[in-house]
């Protein structure tokens, strides 16, 4: 019995699992001394601080790699920052990875992170691009028809007011 025992007391240490720490979602809010830093808050998926976050995680913030220590889910990057800029957060777990894009904007004494989505960076410039384009054939369409008014004008004799009697004779007629 005694063996048992002591077999059994030995073995359950290993049997044991502690919970894996990690993060799978974050935020980005300015650090509460206000001293020109942000802080990295780790949530839930509900972006309710998760506490129970301790210990050393690799971030990549624009590409370069930094580890942060986070105590009571909240880790604060030793970078200052200067000025308004876009910052990529991106954190890489075991199996998968989140990343975020935020707008860090600096006003006098205090910083204030907006989170941005990426798609919005592709569509916002396509939308300006399909809108010149339209401009542009509508541009090009109105150029045409002054053209073409231009012509009948001056050699053919027609004005713009006998195209507006004109118009007006057709919708008379329709009522």
């Amino acid at each position: 019995m005694k063996h048992i025992l002591y077999f059994a007391i030995t073995i359950v240490p290993f049997l044991s699992t502690a919970q894996e720490q990690r993060i799978d979602n974050f935020i980005v809010k300015e650090n509460l001394t206000q001293n020109g830093k942000i802080a990295i808050i780790a949530v839930d998926s509900a972006e309710v601080a998760d506490e129970r976050i301790d210990g050393t995680f690799l971030f990549s913030m624009n590409g370069l790699q930094q580890s942060l220590q986070f105590h009571q889910g909240v880790a604060v990057p030793s970078q200052k920052i200067d000025g308004s800029t876009f910052v990529f957060f991106k954190h890489k777990n075991q199996d998968n990875s989140t990343g975020r894009l935020y707008f860090i904007y600096k006003n006098d004494n205090s910083l204030k992170p907006y989170k941005v989505n990426g798609l919005l960076l592709l569509i916002i410039p396509v939308l300006l691009l399909l809108i010149a384009y339209i401009f542009k054939r509508m541009l090009l369409t109105l150029v045409i028809l002054g053209l073409i008014y231009g012509y009948l004008s001056f050699s053919k004799g027609l004005a713009f007011t006998q195209i507006i009697e004109s118009t007006l004779q057709v919708v008379k007629n329709l009522f």
